[in-house]
């Protein structure tokens, strides 16, 4: 390794944890002030490090802008793959992954039941707000004037006798799906099928996607879907670590 590269990663390294002087930073890396003093140089002319004042030094913007970039990289999609594909084969029932953009609730991957029964469902199809699963995960992550923003636009069409129509109820179904980590769609959307969904969340905590298992009731009755509810939770916390998501 380049001697010169591993002292300017130490020093980043030690500007992670607060502003340092000058005589710390060449303490740290066991080296004259005049050395030192090269190195933090060519870090600030690359906006890696700044000054504080005269005599102390902090991390720079671009380290920031690098950590920006490198999140929007990566794809929820790809990422979430390994943990959705696992609880599919597991399982065996329809996993969805579903993201929110613009107002709209959008299915971006769908791994099929090994069930006879199947879903319509497909990539690429938007999932109703007001009775989904994935829907209510991905909402429920909104601020307060998004959500305001949506619901002034949302139409509660009943579907079944489970739909919730109004927007009252609907919020009232958002706080629990915020106080429970989870939400589920009993019977809401099609009276033949159920779901539960989870968050996967990214780097800072912010909900990136829904992923949901989906079940015909002929198969498995509301409380063995609700038995299922742990291997989703885990199958959500992989892939959330996988979008970076630390638990705090």
């Amino acid at each position: 390794m380049s001697q010169s590269l591993d002292r300017a990663l130490t020093l980043v390294s030690q500007l992670a944890t607060g502003p340092k002087t000058l005589d710390e930073l060449s303490g740290v890396i066991g080296v004259h002030k005049s050395t030192t003093l090269r190195l933090l140089r060519t870090l600030e002319s690359h906006r890696f490090v700044q000054r504080d004042g005269v005599h102390h030094y902090r991390l720079g913007t671009a380290l920031f802008d690098l950590a920006n970039l490198a999140l929007e990289e990566r794809d929820v999609r790809r990422a979430a793959e390994p943990a959705l594909r696992e609880l599919n084969s597991r399982l065996g029932h329809t996993v969805h992954l579903a993201s929110y953009e613009d107002g709209e609730v959008i299915y971006i991957d769908k791994y099929e039941s090994r069930h006879q029964m199947r879903m319509y469902s497909r990539i690429g199809r938007r999932a109703p707000l007001h009775c989904t699963a994935v829907a209510k995960v991905l909402l429920a992550d909104l601020s307060a004037s998004a959500l305001q923003k949506v619901l002034a636009g949302m139409e509660f069409p009943k579907l079944t006798e489970n739909t919730i129509l109004g927007p009252a109820a609907y919020l009232a179904e958002l706080d629990r799906v915020r106080a429970n980590g989870y939400a589920v769609d009993n019977s809401e959307h099609e009276d033949f099928i159920h779901c539960i969904a989870a968050p996967i969340r990214g780097a800072r905590g912010e909900v990136l996607a829904a992923v949901s298992m989906s079940v015909p009731k002929v198969l498995l009755d509301y409380d063995g879907l609700l038995s299922h509810l742990p291997d989703l939770l885990a199958t959500a916390e992989a892939a959330s670590a996988e979008c970076g998501f630390v638990p705090r």
